[in-house]
Parts: C-alpha cells; structure tokens; sequence
C-alpha cells in the first residue's frame, strides 16, 4: 500500500504558495491532508485542492503537530519564527526562503544535481534561489563531463521573483505610463515597466548585492565546488514571469558545442531550444509555465578556447521555487529520507 503524508503550506496565499497547491494536485503528491498556513489576515480564505475547498488556517505552535512535511513559502524572517517548532514536531522543513541556505548542517538540494545530499538534512532541506536553481539544472550535464573553471553570468529577473503582488504592479505601472500618469512604486523601488535595473538587494563592500552572491555561494555549496569561480550580475527586466540568464564558461580544455548540445538533449530537467536559422531560442514567454529549463544559443566563445556560451530561461515560480519544493518532497518520500536519522 502507497504511504500517503500530511502536509502543510506555509505561506499558503503567496505566488509560490500558491503554485505549491497546484503541482502538489498536478503531480499526485501522495496526500493524506493538506493544511493551509498564512497570516491571520488571510484566515478563512479558501483555496481548491482536488476539487474540494480548504479553509486557509492562522499559524500556531500546534499548526504542525502530525504534519510531515511542511513546504515553507513565507519569507526568512517567518521560516526562523518557526523553524524549531517544525523540526520539534517531527516534520520535515523544506524551506524556500533564504534563512538556512548557507548552514553547513542544512542540505540545499537541486534534485537532478545533489539528490544523496538530501539524505543528511537534520530536519530542514533548504531550496536554492531560483535563480541558481535554473543555471544549476542547466551547467550540471556539462560539470559532469568537464569541470567548470568559470562562471560569468548575467540575469534578467522577472517581476515574479518579487511575488504576486509585484507582477500585478508592473501592469499597473505600464498602463500608467501609457495614460501618461505616474507610476506606483510599492514593490520596486522604481518603476519596473519600460524600465530595467539591478537587483535592489543590499550591496556589499566588493559591490555584488545580495542576490549576486547567493548565486555565488550556493552553486558553490550545490556543486561541491567551494573555490569555484563566478561573478553574477543580477538585472530587474520588465518581463512579467520567467526568469533568463546569459552565461559564460571557462574549463580546463575545449568544450566542443557538439558535445554540450548532446549533454543538455540528455539531462533531466533541461530542453534544447535552437532553430538558428529562424534565430530563435529560450524566452520568457515560452518558459511560463514550464517545468523544464529552456537552454540555447550554445556557441563558443570566440574570445577564449576554453570558453562557452549559452541562454537560458526558467519559470521562476515553478522550478525556480515551487517545482524545485516538491520535487525535493518526492525524492525525499520516495528515498525513505523523510525522518533524520535520529527519529527512524
């Protein structure tokens, strides 16, 4: 007989949250309940799951007695609030906030790249930022083959990343902007539409902000990789949904594009999406919605024999948070590597 789990969403009403609820129904998560945690304003609420309506519940200190997995969608500051609680009660965290990443006793798992680390979690799993999430899935086919001496990427962050209420703002200032009107600017701290600029995360002494760095050392951290070199820059696009990436590579020796091309037809999680002639390759527009993370235009750099280019783009909500979540779940259930070790 299939074992089936109680589950908890926290952070239930959010873009991620919401889209936790989706693919746990899309995928047939193994199920028994399914509990929806927000704040209390959101109490109440209902949101389908399966066809039946659930009522969206305040978090407490017994929200999460019985429950084993809990997929924490509601900021760091909230997953640290109630980290203990969880792992107190016997459930397992997997966590999409920034909170634990970087703890050397925590896991954080890309599911087609580290799946055996999730074995040693302690009762949280952390899910990389989505931005390294997508170039994680779609650099590791070419890590395995060749190691990679260099990372040099460029992002173009959707409004997604900001969560729903920044998507819905983007509309609101283009239309403003085409009614000749000032734009609002809550979410941003300047107007996104008609407009780009960089990630507004605090900056460090070196100049990388925050989400620069989080690319930096969680890939290090996911591929095993601490001396790793890379240097991201992180740029806000007025792209609704989907995240995009341009990357550059250095190895050891040359990486012929034949062979690239032939890893990334090959990987989990990654398509090949190339029509040279029709010069056509990933978007955004075609990513939303997405599992998979759309990789292309692999060329080779023309200023360095080692050195290789690709595009990418990823739904941000889905593999970039969401999907990355559950998938994580799914191995963890399907492995028997719910418990720690401590509590089999």
């Amino acid at each position: 007989m299939t074992h089936s789990y109680n589950v908890a969403i926290l952070g239930a009403t959010g873009a991620v949250g919401s889209e936790l609820v989706q693919l746990l129904e899309e995928r047939d998560f193994p199920i028994k309940t399914l509990k929806l945690l927000a704040s209390s304003r959101s109490a109440g609420k209902q949101i389908s799951f399966k066809g039946k309506a659930i009522a969206i519940e305040s978090v407490t200190a017994e929200s999460f007695d019985g429950i084993d997995i809990v997929l924490a969608s509601a900021g760091g500051s909230i997953s640290k609030e109630w980290a203990a609680t969880i792992v107190k009660a016997g459930a397992l965290m997997i966590d999409n906030s920034s909170a634990f990443r970087m703890d050397n006793a925590v896991p954080l798992i890309v599911p087609e790249v580290n799946p055996e680390a999730a074995k040693t979690h302690q009762g949280i799993i952390a899910n990389p930022n989505c931005t390294t999430i997508l170039m994680s899935v779609a650099l590791w086919p070419l890590q395995q083959i060749q190691p990679i001496r260099r990372i040099v990427v460029a992002t173009y962050q959707s409004a997604s990343g900001a969560g729903a209420a920044a998507m819905a703002e983007v509309k609101q200032q283009a239309q403003a902007i085409l009614n000749g009107e000032k734009p609002p600017t809550k979410s941003f701290p300047y107007p996104l539409a008609f407009n780009l600029f960089p990630h507004n995360t605090p900056i460090n002494d070196q100049g990388y902000c925050e989400e620069e760095m989080k690319m930096v050392n969680e890939t290090r951290k996911i591929f095993g990789a601490p001396n790793l070199r890379i240097s991201a820059t992180c740029i806000r696009v007025p792209v609704l949904r989907a995240h995009s990436e341009a990357v550059n590579l250095e190895f050891e020796q040359p990486f012929p594009v034949a062979e690239a091309r032939e890893a990334i037809q090959a990987a989990a999680g990654v398509q090949l999406v190339e029509d040279w002639n029709a010069n056509y390759f990933p978007m955004p527009i075609d990513a939303s919605g997405e599992n998979d993370v759309l990789v292309g235009r692999i060329r080779q750099d023309i200023s360095h024999p080692m050195g290789l280019e690709l595009w990418l783009c990823g739904d941000q909500i889905r593999k970039g948070a969401a999907l990355n979540a559950v998938q994580i779940a799914e191995l963890v259930v399907a492995k028997s590597w719910l418990k720690t070790p401590a509590t089999v």
